[in-house]
C-alpha cells in the first residue's frame, strides 16, 4: 500500500517552529504527493484516505512539538495572568496620592491647639519624668495597656501604677496579680493584661536586667505586644524609628483620605496592611510624628462616628468626605457654608 510520509524537520528543527507552521509544511508536502496508480480507487475513497492520513500526521507532529509547546506559544491563561499583573492596581500601590501634602498641611493647621487627648495622654508621655530605664518600661507597659482602651484611661492606669511602686520590672516582679488587675482597670481585657505584665516584667529581669528590649523582633516576642505597640515603643524609648506606628485612628483616616490600598481592594484591612501600604510612600521623616498627629485627628474631627466633615479643612481633598453619618454640627457648618455661596 502506498503510503504518505511527512518530509518534516528533524525533532530539533522543530522546537523553533510553532505548531502552526508544522501544519502548514505537512499540507503543503501532502498536497504533493501523487495519486494511487490504481484506477479501480474512486476520487471519494482518494480523498478519504488522504484526510485520515493528514490526521494521523498532524497528530505524530503533535506529539514531537509538544515537549516545546509553552516555549512556543503560551495558555491563554498566561497572557491573561501578565494583563492581569500590570493592572493599574499595582502600578498605583506605592505611588503618593495627589495632594497629600497639602493635606497633611491642613490637619497640622487643625491640630496646632494640640487639645486632643492624645497630646496630654497618649503612650509616649507615659513616665516622662522617671530615668531612661524606668521611662522605657514605662512607655512599654503603657503601649501595652492601651490597645483597644481609650487613652484617657490608660493614663489613669499607669498613673495609678505609678503612685503605687508598681511601674518598674521588679515591682511588677513581685506584685500580686489581682493588684495588678485592681490598678489597671478598666483598661480593655484588663485580667489578659495583668497576666502579660507579669510574663513581660519576669522576661525583662532575666533576659534584660530589668529594662527592655531594643529590637523589634524581641518585642514583639513579648506576650500581647502586637507591630503597632512594638513600633511605637522602638520610637519612643528607644529613638529607632524601624516603622510607623498604626493604630485604629490612623488606620481609619489612611483609608477614608485614600491614602492606602492593599492589592486590587480599594482599602486596607487592617492597621498592619496600612502601615506596610503607607511606608511604601510616605517619608521616613514623617512617620514618627504622623501618629500623634492622625490619632488627635481622629479624636477631635475625624471622628470613628459621625465624622465632623463640616469643619474639616481638607474635605475637598477626601473622597469619603460628607459619605458617612456626619454630626449634627457638620451638618450646620455645611448648611451656613452654602447660604454664603
Amino acid at each position: 500500500m502506498f503510503q504518505i510520509r511527512a518530509t518534516s524537520p528533524s525533532t530539533s528543527a522543530l522546537s523553533s517552529l510553532t505548531r502552526t507552521q508544522l501544519f502548514t509544511r505537512t499540507r503543503t508536502t501532502m498536497s504533493k504527493t501523487p495519486r494511487f496508480l490504481n484506477p479501480g480507487v474512486s476520487d471519494a475513497a482518494v480523498s478519504n484516505g488522504r484526510s485520515k492520513r493528514l490526521k494521523t500526521t498532524e497528530q505524530r507532529l503533535e506529539i514531537v512539538a509538544k515537549p516545546h509547546q509553552m516555549d512556543l506559544l503560551p495558555d491563554i491563561e498566561e497572557f491573561a495572568y501578565r494583563n492581569e499583573s500590570s493592572s493599574s492596581y499595582s502600578t498605583d500601590i506605592g505611588k503618593p496620592p495627589a495632594h497629600w501634602e497639602k493635606v497633611l498641611e491642613g490637619i497640622r493647621k487643625m491640630r496646632s491647639a494640640e487639645d486632643a487627648p492624645v497630646d496630654s495622654m497618649g503612650c509616649e508621655k507615659a513616665g516622662s519624668a522617671l530615668p531612661p530605664k524606668e521611662r522605657r518600661f514605662a512607655v512599654l507597659v503603657s503601649s501595652l495597656l492601651s490597645s483597644q482602651t481609650k487613652d484617657q484611661v490608660t493614663h489613669g492606669a499607669v498613673q495609678r501604677l505609678l503612685q503605687n511602686g508598681m511601674l518598674s520590672a521588679d515591682a511588677i516582679d513581685k506584685g500580686d496579680e489581682a493588684t495588678i488587675k485592681s490598678l489597671i482597670y478598666p483598661v480593655g481585657f484588663y485580667t489578659r493584661k495583668a497576666s502579660n505584665l507579669k510574663k513581660i516584667a519576669n522576661i525583662c529581669l532575666v533576659k534584660y536586667d530589668g529594662d527592655i528590649p531594643s529590637s523589634l523582633e524581641e518585642l514583639l516576642s513579648l506576650p500581647g505586644i502586637g507591630p503597632k505597640m512594638a513600633h511605637l515603643v522602638m520610637n519612643v524609648a528607644w529613638d529607632n524609628v524601624q516603622g510607623i506606628c498604626v493604630d485604629t485612628h490612623v488606620h481609619r483616616i489612611c483609608n477614608r483620605l485614600g491614602w492606602v490600598r492593599a492589592g486590587k481592594k480599594q482599602k486596607t484591612s487592617n492597621p498592619e496592611e496600612t502601615r506596610e501600604a503607607l511606608q511604601l510612600w510616605l517619608p521616613k521623616d514623617e512617620w514618627v510624628p504622623i501618629n500623634p498627629l492622625l490619632v488627635g485627628f481622629g479624636q477631635t474631627v475625624c471622628t470613628p462616628l459621625r465624622p465632623r466633615c463640616g469643619v474639616c479643612s481638607v474635605s475637598e481633598f477626601c473622597p469619603s468626605a460628607y459619605k458617612e453619618t456626619s454630626s449634627p454640627l457638620s451638618k450646620t457648618k455645611k448648611s451656613g457654608s452654602s447660604k454664603k455661596l
